[in-house]
């Protein structure tokens, strides 16, 4: 059996066993960063004198979208306290993969990507021409922030928690309708994941982008979606959609006072949209962890953290080692989801 159907398969048992890690992952990850660790030891001199060029931080989306703005909520801090230039380059397209495929392919111990939990999980079951593999390609060196994903319905869907919901949706079988901003989004995905979950049968509805779903919900086209805190919210707020609860395992300041999905006895279906930096699989050790260290101190000053807070991030200082094992349990959870629905990317 070749290693992507294994690991297909190994996540589709993941999902259906509550999400756990399958152990030969981490085996398989533990022998990697052995080795990373031994080849890198020639390097490491070299890398104390890191960094001694502006580094290049690439973001897969346009100026002023929420990884773009993450990003720049951690360059000139990160500046000050490596003391050289951490410069902030936009180059979206196909969802972000555009510029985790520059990360990826790159040789320079200076080139870093600001990339989103699609980029560095399952980029490559959705699509099998995806140029990039990326448990292979990538070094992670830390989470910048998380987001939960808030569970909202229309005026003509019925429910005030999300066990309401789920009955409501069940006894309206196939003739309810979920919107998603495309194929393999994280929307769709979190939504599949929460039909598996619950029994319901709602019919996906892609658009072009979130602010096409929130229209169709507006419009009634639509009954539910899994949307981001930032562009839900002013809706909810003015009384024309609801939000019934969010998807993260806490609650969270992005969303203050709403309960989370595990809270309304809806299991297994925790899911939070992240940011992450990472850079090329080549990175010696000394350099993720001398890079790790310098963006746990920035995101951890209240004055960093509330900026990315308020551009709809909660900040997440943690280690290399948490961030790999995120990918991995991510990639399973999603994994079991793309293998079980048999979902493709748009293309």
């Amino acid at each position: 059996m070749d290693l992507n159907k294994r690991r297909w398969l190994e996540g589709l048992a993941a999902t259906a066993a509550g999400l756990y890690l399958p152990s030969s992952w981490a085996q398989a990850d533990n022998a990697a960063r052995a080795r990373t660790s031994s080849s890198a030891s020639p390097r490491a001199a070299a890398a104390q004198e890191w960094p001694n060029r502006p580094i290049r931080l690439l973001v897969g989306f346009p100026a002023g979208a929420s990884p773009d703005l993450a990003a720049r909520a951690i360059s000139e801090p990160l500046s000050q306290l490596l003391r050289q230039s951490v410069v902030v380059e936009n180059k979206p397209g196909a969802s972000g993969n555009v510029a985790a495929d520059l990360v990826a392919k790159s040789t320079d111990e200076h080139t870093f990507g600001a990339l989103i939990n699609g980029n560095l999980t399952i980029a490559k079951l959705l699509n099998g021409k995806t140029p990039f593999d990326p448990e292979k390609d990538f070094d992670p060196v830390g989470l910048i922030g998380t987001a939960p994903l808030v569970l909202t319905l229309s005026g003509n869907a019925e429910g005030k928690t999300p066990v309401d919901l789920v009955h409501w949706a069940r006894s309206q079988g196939a003739s309810a309708s979920y919107g998603s901003p495309g194929n393999g989004t994280v929307g769709h995905l979190g939504m599949e994941l929460l039909k598996s979950r619950t029994g319901i049968t709602a019919q996906h509805q892609p658009f072009s982008g979130n602010p096409a779903v929130i229209k169709a919900m507006l419009e009634g086209k639509v009954q539910m979606s899994l949307l981001p805190p930032g562009l839900v919210m002013p809706q909810v707020q003015a009384g024309k959609l609801r939000a019934v609860g969010v998807t993260s395992p806490e609650p969270s300041p992005l969303v203050s006072g709403m309960n989370t999905l595990r809270d309304a006895s809806v299991r297994g279906a925790d899911l939070e949209i992240w940011t992450a930096l990472a850079g090329p699989a080549s990175l010696p050790e000394s350099i993720v962890e001398k890079f790790n260290a310098a963006l746990v101190t920035v995101i951890r000053r209240p004055e960093v953290s509330k900026r990315l807070l308020e551009v709809g991030w909660q900040a997440q200082p943690g280690t290399a080692d948490a961030l790999a094992s995120r990918m991995r349990r991510d990639t399973a959870m999603l994994g079991g989801v793309i293998m079980m629905r048999g979902i493709r990317a748009d293309t």
